[in-house]
């Protein structure tokens, strides 16, 4: 029981890094904070950081 537990956290850690890298590409084209947040199923404010990380990686 304890080993699904743990991997389930660790599944989930997962999902949750792909969802933040989606959501930095869909910025990168273009796409709005808040459709991010539904495509991608985070909130908007996770996504929000993500707005400012690509504003300084796109501003070097």
């Amino acid at each position: 029981m304890q080993e699904s537990v743990i991997y389930q956290d660790i599944l989930e850690e997962g999902e949750q890094a792909k969802a933040q890298r989606i959501a930095l590409n869909l910025l990168r084209e273009g796409m709005a904070i808040d459709a991010i947040a539904r495509v991608t199923e985070l909130s908007v404010e996770p996504s929000q950081p993500l707005q400012s990380t690509q504003a300084q990686a796109d501003s070097k």
